[in-house]
């Protein structure tokens, strides 16, 4: 076998190999040898086949597969010989050889891996946000928690805000009806916004029974192309004004957050707990998101067209999976815009490459017991912790996923050892996004 390699770019390479035909034609023979051993062909013992015939019918398919594993084996070859790391697949150009050639010859044209450099991390700021979790904060969440629970009774006053109003409402422009601008027994919570705003302000003061008709324009980038723009006349019949009722804070609610026994010291420290694991895991991400804006501020690199490609395709087919799985009916081959995902998949990438060379150079690989303390970790946010334990053991690819969130911690940890950081205290609403 003879190699040549060519450098078309920065991270660009081309080999074109030769490999004797005569290799070839001597594998091929070797191969239909053994074929003629235990091939089945009518008029013939098993066999007892001549070995011409089998040439005959099996020649040009067993030659194809020997032409097809030489490209592979000495591809590998070569790029082993030559010391390259290639990123995403090659593509090959071969032609079959002609009668009476010398050599069977191909060109393989692919993107090797660059030199990764990591710049001086020492010189950028990490602003470490913290937060302890209070009382307070336990009462906010339970309250919240209170309100996801909240059932409505029918009241004979006037609608509110924070009210459910049942009505039927009819609009229209000019005077005809359209599309999606009527409906019988809608239901709205007064204040949550799922009603244009123009729309929702008519109902407060209104009782049950009432009408009311009033005009309304909706907006010039409203959704339905239809109607944006134009002013309609909406009808409205108020049928019910149902007031919330939370639900008490008792034993009761307490077995309904899972605490069996309906312990509500228990409930109150469950609640804690959960909440002390969400501000940790919320810290940590916010930070982590610094270290990987400065790692990439410091350090340039190429990065090959192929993985950007392949990550490209992997966040397409998350996005198919996501779809169908909020009842979005999804073809495996739907088309999905690669602009959507192009800047992701680049920042995904080059974050792989930049993080595998401070692990490799700073000696920060994922160790055992590292893994095993953040699946526990993960694990209590469960009711039998130990089953989870025992899940995620039972999948090496589910190991995999963890060992890369060790690694990315690892990562953090030694860039907030070399980096400058400043504490900076965060509000619990702010960090939890929760509305003011």
């Amino acid at each position: 076998m003879q190699a040549n390699l060519e450098t078309l770019d920065n991270l660009q390479r081309k080999l074109n190999i030769a490999v004797p035909m005569a290799e070839i034609e001597g594998e091929v023979e070797s191969r239909l040898k053994k074929l003629s051993r235990t091939v089945k062909m009518a008029g013939f013992r098993p066999g007892k086949v001549p070995f011409k015939v089998v040439a005959q019918q099996y020649g040009m398919q067993v030659r194809q597969e020997v032409l097809g594993d030489t490209l592979q084996k000495t591809f590998g070859d070569a790029v082993r010989e030559q010391n390259l790391r290639v990123a995403g697949y090659p593509k090959f150009d071969a032609a079959p050889p002609a009668d009476g050639a010398s050599d069977f010859q191909y060109s393989a044209t692919f993107e090797v891996y660059p030199e990764v450099m990591v710049g001086d991390v020492a010189k950028s700021t990490v602003t470490r946000p913290t937060l302890e979790v209070t009382q307070a904060d336990v009462d906010k969440t339970l309250e919240i928690m209170r309100k996801q629970r909240v059932s409505y009774e029918a009241a004979e006053r006037a609608a509110e805000n924070g009210d459910r109003v049942t009505m039927d409402y009819r609009g229209t422009i000019d005077g005809v009806e359209f599309a999606g601008g009527a409906a019988q027994g809608q239901s709205v919570v007064l204040g949550e916004g799922r009603f244009l705003p123009e729309f929702e302000k008519q109902l407060p003061g209104m009782k049950a029974g009432e009408q009311k008709s009033f005009e309304l324009k909706f907006p010039d980038d409203y959704a339905g192309k239809e109607v944006a723009g134009k002013t309609a006349v909406f009808e409205v019949t108020v049928k019910e004004v149902a007031v919330p009722k939370l639900p008490p804070v008792d034993a009761e609610f307490a077995k309904s957050l899972g605490v069996e026994d309906g312990d509500q010291a228990k409930m109150r420290s469950e609640i804690r707990g959960n909440l002390e694991r969400e501000v940790k895991a919320r810290l940590k991400a916010r930070v982590k998101e610094q270290v990987m804006d400065a790692l990439l501020a410091v350090t340039s690199i190429d990065v090959p067209k192929a993985l950007v490609e392949m990550e490209i395709e992997r966040l397409q087919g998350s996005a198919r999976q996501d779809l169908a799985a909020r009842g979005i009916p999804v073809r495996e081959d739907m088309p999905l815009p690669v602009d959507m995902f192009e800047k992701q998949a680049q920042r995904r990438v080059t974050l792989g490459l930049i993080l595998a060379e401070v692990v490799r150079a700073h000696g920060l690989n994922a160790k055992p017991e590292q893994v095993r303390a953040a699946v526990e970790e993960q694990a209590q946010s469960y009711e039998h912790p130990q089953e989870v334990v025992k899940w995620f053991y039972q999948s090496q690819d589910r190991l995999r996923d963890i060992e890369g969130m060790v690694l990315e911690e690892n990562v953090v940890n030694w860039a907030l050892a070399t980096a400058k950081v400043e504490d900076q205290g965060v509000s619990f609403d702010e960090l939890m996004g929760n509305p003011k």
